[in-house]
């Protein structure tokens, strides 16, 4: 049903009883379908992507398309909200511990795919060398939506979110992004590759993110923290208003740093990152329950108790839409793109399936860089663990496993990079294009059911390994070996 404007206003109709009852089956069964998935292949976003392939254009084509395209418009809002979250929850102190272990294994994470699409598409395939180039990029990516969903997900015992390993996967999977993104510039120029500037091309979106990630701890510290820390604003505005204001500044914060990053060219995902980070370091009642006993009165401190922190207010007014709207609709959405009936032919299945082996180890390498990491560990022991006479770190495979395959999962990124290439240049074949979808969508179920398989079997010991698991900030600023709970994003031990 299309709706007709004559300018001044939109016309009211009814909606007809068929689109209800589409609308609600498509809910209905999105909802249904996550809880059978969750429980049969403890994945319950494979189910969603499933119910938008069937009512979307690729089976079934039941939602109009300007459904199809409004729900994916709200999924891609989903996802937003997904990395904001996942900035507002993440160890800010953790993430600044492990940045080298993290880069190295983003680039494990980018180079190691990149490598093995051109020993199969060009050395094995006889593709040539910028149809390789395509298909490497697209699946040297990794699902930021995917990680966080399936972190927040995989266990009701344990965040993982805090656990340093979890730490290291998030940053990684950000990096693996803009990396992700310097190159779909790349691709993006390939259709006037005389003409193109290569060299901006490329320097632009690694100029803007690096300036991001600078610039934004910097104004967080000496710009919005002071002034947050104003009587006239924290005391009068944020303690008055509670959650109405701590919304307010959480929905200007966020809008603002995706409007810096679209239009200095980075992406807009690493804005929402960067916009939660930011949120998550302004003081909060964790941060005000640290204060010395003789700085404040008992009734003092439960004034200062009152005020919601940022994450109070995100579970209270966002997550619930997040959780039963925006989620499902970014996954449905991911179906919507999947070319479903051109996977089936027999040439294109066993390069796919070929392909989606090798793509799927070229992310569990990254694992490696866990054991690796505490070899060298053995050689030079922390001094916090030769304080406490605990024995020399042994590898963690458990930890490592779950490192490599959380960022398995290619989804709406690889999805995104083929289709530039596929659409936007003369190079990608059709053959190609569906032999990369293949991989992508097989990555994209095998990631999440492999870590909630792995995280069900030991997610407890990932979660108490000294080294790798949750990590407690004592008061004197050192790392507790002990796993406790932390405050979010603060690096502060919980109440």
């Amino acid at each position: 049903m299309s709706a007709q404007g004559n300018g001044a206003f939109l016309e009211y109709h009814e909606p007809d009883i068929v689109s209800i009852l589409t609308l609600i089956s498509f809910f209905f069964f999105l909802a249904v379908s996550e809880w059978v998935a969750d429980k049969v292949l403890r994945a319950g976003l494979i189910g969603q992507i499933i119910v938008g392939l069937i009512y979307g254009v690729p089976i079934g084509n039941i939602l109009a398309l300007e459904w199809q395209e409004t729900f994916l418009a709200l999924g891609y809002l989903g996802l937003i909200v997904i990395i904001f979250e996942g900035g507002l929850t993440i160890r800010l102190d953790l993430l600044r511990q492990n940045l080298f272990l993290s880069t190295s294994a983003a680039l494990l994470g980018v180079l190691t795919p990149i490598a093995l699409t051109f020993a199969l598409f060009y050395a094995g395939f006889g593709y040539g060398p910028l149809k390789t180039f395509i298909v490497g990029t697209a699946l040297c990516s990794t699902s930021l939506g995917t990680t966080f969903v399936v972190i927040n997900s995989a266990s009701s015992k344990h965040d993982f979110a805090q656990t340093r390993v979890g730490t290291v996967l998030i940053s990684a999977a950000i990096l693996d992004d803009v990396c992700g993104l310097v190159l779909v510039s790349v691709i993006s120029q390939l259709r006037d590759i005389e003409n193109a500037n290569l060299g901006w091309v490329i320097g632009q979106p690694i100029l803007a993110s690096g300036l991001m990630a600078i610039l934004t701890p910097l104004a967080a510290k000496f710009v919005l923290g002071p002034l947050f820390r104003l009587p006239a604003i924290e005391t009068r505005f944020f303690r008055k208003f509670g959650h109405v204001a701590n919304m307010v500044l959480m929905v200007l914060v966020l809008c603002a740093f995706l409007a810096i990053a679209a239009y200095a060219g980075a992406s807009v995902l690493f804005g929402a990152f960067l916009a939660g980070t930011v949120v998550s370091s302004l003081p909060s009642k964790q941060h005000l329950h640290q204060d010395g006993p003789n700085e404040t009165t008992d009734v003092d401190n439960n004034t200062k108790q009152k005020r919601p922190t940022f994450g109070d207010t995100f579970e209270r007014y966002i997550q619930d839409a997040q959780r039963f709207i925006l989620q499902p609709c970014f996954f449905a959405s991911i179906g919507f793109s999947i070319p479903f009936i051109e996977l089936w032919t027999g040439e294109v299945i066993w390069k796919g399936i070929v392909f989606t082996i090798l793509m799927v180890s070229g992310k569990l390498v990254v694992g490696l860089v866990i054991p690796l990491w505490d070899l060298i560990a053995n050689r030079k022991p922390d001094p916090s663990e030769k304080a406490l006479s605990t024995p020399p770190a042994r590898p963690n495979w458990s930890s490592a496993a779950f490192l490599g395959t959380a960022m398995v999962a290619r989804g709406e990124i690889g999805l995104l990079i083929i289709q530039i290439g596929l659409n936007e240049t003369p190079y990608l074949s059709r053959k190609a294009f569906v032999i990369a979808v293949w991989a992508i969508v097989l990555n994209t179920v095998i990631g999440p059911v492999s870590v909630g398989t792995l995280l069900n079997r030991f997610g407890s010991a990932v979660a108490e390994d000294p080294r790798w698991g949750i990590q407690a900030i004592n008061a004197g600023g050192e790392v507790n070996r002990k796993p406790e709970v932390v405050s979010e994003g603060t690096g502060t031990v919980g109440p």
